[in-house]
Formats: structure tokens, C-alpha cells, sequence
């Protein structure tokens, strides 16, 4: 049988995903992505040289937002345990492959603003300090300063949630932001900051109002019920830099089980022949033009870039009108940009990730060198630095922040360099340095990193570039796309009405619905079940696994869907009969829960 091409657009995640997939199916593969050096698109870590007269010539670890993999992937994280991974030249490769590099944090840090901070368990508690720390947690959070009416709304809003049919939450809650879901307008303002805003910053771009209550709400249960499994690792780091640990050992394997992957080479336009693909037109590094044609097609670019595309191809929008629906889908791109502070003294916040839940620009954090074990930061730079604090900036155009000299409220796109790392220090300082202690000074810093796709509208500079110049604002060359309401509407399924054309990236309809390396993974899977079928080929399907929840509440949702059907809303009360059956299935769940918590802390 004739070995089927297959030309790939984007070598972000679901690139890379989708070329995985395919050449262990016997594909032959070419992936084309416009990134001069890096593999992984915005998953990537980077080199960051300050350069300087005492600079060691080795640059220091920067990246485009931390990474974290939650205990509810299963897509991703399947990838990972199939590429080989080995410490250095000459070493055993490792069990699990890159998988094997994940390891688990255990704290969560709600931080607040001249308030000391409130810290849980990130997973089910496995020993008495756990315990202890839970118990705390509650405790602090009743006495946190909302009113006993909030945390029952709350509790009763999430109870209606996770007790709700699918069916309810794709047709009703897709409709609602998770702010209008929580009301959050007409309560106070910790509540809004705590539980409305704070809780959904771990969501990667999800934002409070814009955010559907159906995508908002889906994650925010998978994480609540992680924490609640024994033995599951609610979140997960790796233990070094993003490439060294996991993207450049899956292009070197890729390349060696014989993909094709080009660097530097943008996709300028798709050349349709009918109603199919019949070749693409690529830029290469020298800005020369070649083209290329294959069986099949996958374009795994962001939404952004997936519209500008179809716009410059003539005839797609004709072959199928749903990618049309790119257009108006790209507009619902948010900003989600690291930085970076590299200091000269060891400064581990939290086991885990924090969140500034009073922050104006919702600001969180992880302090990431505490997981790096085998990472010597001495040789880097100036040999000073001894941790890292890695922030992701997620409200860069809606709230401003009050330049505390000037008086001068601004947007994190309209300041300066210099302003947004002067800002966000502020805003950690004033979440962390409480009560006379001083967890962060401004004399620790060494450098700080802002990511380099910042760039300034006027000029088009680097933010790394010119860290003091004035300017009239900001551009973002890689924005996150917002999963807002009404927007599964527009998003489309891996396949199209173009025969040979399949779409992979995380803006496609998955069961995993947000902007995350797991969607963008899922959706790769998806675009290559269509190639296998399209194909004919004999070649087992990429497995897709749905979200999963306890069967514990499998009467309660089973209740809604009959309530459901017959136009009615979510129960306000549950009928007699049902209580009674909950007593026994949950006796039932009960003792499997046991079972599973006393396997979990005999075998770890």
C-alpha cells in the first residue's frame, strides 16, 4: 500500500501531537512552523541571555507562562510516556519516558492583600501534617470575611454543577458566564476576589466574566474532584525546563522515526483544487516561496493565525463556510504572558502554585526552581541567581493598577517595561509581605525576563529589547483564546467539509473544551482519526478519553437529565424518594472510596 503524506501547520503541541500520532502509523510527515528556534509553539521554554561583562555565556531559564498538568489529563500525559527520555548521553533511559519527569506539588496558596494568605492540600491527604493543614484551611476560610449567606450560594451553586446533566451544561450553561453562574455582582467584593475570580486564575486563560460556565465550571470540577481522589496528583510540574525535559526529546524522536520538521518555514497560504487541498505555499527562512502538496492536511495553528490563513487562501471559505466561523471565534483571544524574576537568594513561596487573588492584573505564581533538582542555575548569567519566580499575567487589558507614585491607574498593555515588572512585584510584595515579614525585597532581584512575544504596536520592538522606552501600548504576538460564551457554537470538529483538510489545535470542539496542552493533544487525536479513516488505513484509532466523574452522583444527573427532557430547571430540592436511594448509594461509594483511599496509602 502506498505510503500516505501528510503536510502539518503549526509545530506547536497539537502539531507535534498530530505527528506523533501518525508516523507510528506508518505516515509519512512533514510539519512546518514559522518559530526560527524553538519546538512546542507556546508551551516552550527559551534561552534568556542578559548578556553583560560578568555574564557566564549561559543563558538563564525563561519560558511563555509556567507549565502545569493537572491530575485530570489523560491525553497529554499518555503522549509523554511514550517519549523516550534519558538524563544525559549514556544514561538508562527513563521509565514512563518524559512522563517520568512530571512531579507532583502540594500546596495551594490563596493569597491576599495585606491579609495573611489561606493555604490547602493540593490532593487527598496523606499523612497527618496533610490533615492538619486542611482542617486549617477551613478554619481560616470561614473566618476569611465572607458571610455564612456567600459560602452557602456558593456551596449550592457548585452542588447544582456537579449535579447537573451534560445535556444541561452544554445547552444552558454555555450560555452563562461562571461570574453571572456565581452572581457574583451582587455580593462582596472577597467574594468576588476568593471565590468568583480567584479559583478560575488556575483555569490557564479562563477569565470570571467572559468565560462559559459550562468550560469554567467542567475544569473547575475535574480539579475538585482530583484533589478529592486518593492517590492522584492533583497538580504536576516538571523538573526542569519545559524543552530540556520534554519538547526536545520529542523532536529528536520525531526526527528519528523520520519526521520532517521544519523550522522557520510559515505556511503562507493553502492552494485549493475543487473541493480539496491541493498544496500549500511556505516561506522559508530566506523569505523564498516553495510549495508543497500531500494526501492529507492538518492545520494546527492557533485560532488567530488558523483565520488570517483561510482569509488569504482563496476558495476555503466556499469549500466549507464553517471556517469562516474562525473570524469570529479569533476575537475571543485573551493575553496570559509570563515573567520571570530571577533572584539571588532561594525563595520558595509555596509548595505549589500561588494566586494573588487580590491582584489587579490576576496575577499567580510558582516558584519553580525548588522542583528542578538537577538544574545548576550557579553556571547561568552571572553565577548569582539561586530561584526563580515564574508569573503568569492574565489581566493585561481589562483592570488597571495604581502606579503608587504618580497616582496614574494603568493597563498592563500601556505601561512600560519596566512598569510591568516594577507593577507585578508590587502586587506580589503586597500579597506576601505581611505583618512585618518580608518574603520578597527588591534587592533580590538579578533580572527578570518579560516573554518576548510582548511587543511594543508602535515599532514592533521586543520587550526584552528595551526595558525603559515609552510607547503608546502593547501588542501580544501569541494571545490565548477565552472559551466565552456561546463559542462551542463556532468552533469546529477536527474534520471539515474540505475532503482532505483536518484541523488540530485547541480552539476545536473536544471533550476537554479549554485552551490547554491537553486540548490542543485531544484534538491532534481527533485529526488523526479522520486521516486513518479518510485513508482506509488498517491502523488502530488514537484512544479519546472523556472526563470523568464520581458515580456517586450518577442518580442526581440521571434526575436532571429526566427533569431536562421535560423543559424543566435543575431541582431546587431533591424529592424524598431520591434522598433515600442516596443513603444507599452512598454506603455503597462509600466503601469503594475506602478501599481505594487504604490502597492509595499502602502503595502510594
Amino acid at each position: 500500500m502506498k505510503q500516505r503524506k501528510v503536510i502539518i501547520i503549526g509545530g506547536g503541541v497539537a502539531g507535534m501531537s498530530a505527528a506523533h500520532e501518525l508516523i507510528e502509523r506508518g505516515f509519512d510527515v512533514t510539519v512546518y512552523d514559522k518559530n526560527p528556534t524553538y519546538v512546542g509553539g507556546k508551551a516552550r521554554s527559551v534561552d534568556v541571555d542578559p548578556g553583560g561583562q560578568q555574564d557566564t555565556g549561559t543563558p538563564l531559564p525563561g519560558e511563555h507562562g509556567f507549565r502545569f498538568f493537572p491530575g485530570f489529563y489523560k491525553h497529554i500525559t499518555d503522549t509523554m510516556k511514550r517519549i523516550p527520555y534519558q538524563e544525559g548521553p549514556g544514561k538508562p533511559y527513563q521509565k514512563n519516558g518524559c512522563y517520568g519527569n512530571l512531579t507532583p506539588t502540594h500546596r495551594i496558596m490563596l493569597a491576599r492583600y495585606d491579609k495573611p494568605p489561606l493555604i490547602s492540600i493540593a490532593n487527598f491527604p496523606r499523612s497527618f501534617a496533610d490533615w492538619k493543614v486542611l482542617f486549617q484551611f477551613i478554619t481560616e476560610f470561614k473566618n476569611s470575611g465572607l458571610t455564612a449567606e456567600e459560602r452557602k450560594f456558593f456551596e449550592d451553586r457548585v452542588l447544582e454543577l456537579a449535579t447537573s446533566c451534560k445535556e444541561r451544561r452544554r445547552d444552558e450553561y454555555e450560555k452563562l458566564s461562571w461570574w453571572e453562574f456565581l452572581e457574583a455582582d451582587y455580593y462582596s467584593e472577597t467574594y468576588q476576589h476568593l471565590l468568583a475570580g480567584g479559583l478560575v486564575r488556575t483555569l490557564v486563560a479562563a477569565q470570571a466574566k467572559f468565560a462559559s460556565t459550562k468550560t469554567g465550571g467542567n475544569v473547575f470540577l475535574q480539579l475538585v474532584y482530583t484533589m478529592a481522589t486518593p492517590g492522584v496528583n492533583t497538580d504536576r510540574v516538571l523538573n526542569g525546563p519545559t524543552n530540556d525535559k520534554w519538547l526536545n526529546p520529542w523532536s529528536k524522536y520525531l526526527e528519528q522515526k523520520g519526521v520532517k520538521y521544519h523550522l522557520n518555514h510559515e505556511v503562507e497560504k493553502i492552494e485549493m483544487t475543487g473541493a480539496a487541498v491541493g498544496g500549500v505555499h511556505v516561506k522559508d527562512g530566506n523569505g523564498q516561496l516553495i510549495k508543497d502538496n500531500a494526501d492529507y492536511y492538518i492545520m494546527a495553528v492557533p485560532v488567530e493565525a488558523a483565520a488570517a490563513l483561510v482569509r488569504r487562501s482563496h476558495g476555503m471559505v466556499a469549500a466549507d463556510n464553517v471556517l469562516d466561523s474562525l473570524h469570529t471565534l479569533a476575537k475571543s483571544v485573551s493575553w496570559m504572558n509570563g515573567i520571570q524574576f530571577y533572584l539571588n537568594q532561594e525563595v520558595n513561596i509555596s509548595d505549589g502554585h500561588v494566586i494573588y487573588s487580590d491582584s489587579e492584573w490576576a496575577v499567580t505564581s510558582i516558584s519553580q526552581t525548588q522542583y528542578w533538582k538537577n538544574f545548576d542555575l550557579s553556571k547561568c548569567y552571572n553565577g548569582k541567581v539561586k530561584s526563580i519566580i515564574s508569573i503568569d499575567v492574565s489581566d493585561w487589558l481589562k483592570t488597571t493598577f495604581k502606579d503608587p507614585v504618580t497616582g496614574a491607574e494603568k493597563l498592563a498593555r500601556d505601561c512600560t517595561w519596566q512598569e510591568i515588572a516594577d507593577f507585578v512585584w508590587l502586587q506580589l510584595s503586597r500579597s506576601l509581605n505581611i505583618n512585618g515579614a518580608k518574603v520578597l525585597d527588591k534587592s533580590m532581584i538579578e533580572y527578570y525576563y518579560i516573554d518576548s512575544d510582548i511587543h511594543d504596536a508602535e515599532t514592533g520592538q521586543k520587550a526584552l529589547e528595551d526595558k525603559s522606552r515609552s510607547h503608546e501600548a502593547l501588542f501580544n504576538l501569541e494571545p490565548l483564546l477565552v472559551n466565552t460564551v456561546h463559542s462551542w457554537t463556532l468552533r469546529p470538529n477536527a474534520s471539515s467539509n474540505i475532503q482532505n483538510l483536518f484541523l488540530a489545535a485547541d480552539y476545536v470542539r473536544t471533550n476537554t473544551d479549554l485552551a490547554t496542552m491537553e486540548g490542543a493533544n485531544e484534538a491532534a487525536r481527533r485529526a488523526v482519526n479522520c486521516i486513518i479513516d479518510a485513508a482506509g488505513q488498517n491502523q488502530p484509532y488514537c484512544k479519546i478519553w472523556p472526563l470523568t466523574e464520581p458515580w456517586l452522583l450518577l442518580p442526581l444527573k440521571w434526575y436532571d437529565l429526566w427533569r431536562y427532557n421535560r423543559g424543566l430547571t435543575h431541582a431546587a430540592k431533591t424529592p424524598l424518594w431520591l434522598k433515600i436511594l442516596m443513603i444507599f448509594w452512598g454506603l455503597a461509594y462509600g466503601i469503594e472510596f475506602a478501599f481505594r483511599a487504604l490502597f492509595a496509602l499502602i502503595f502510594g
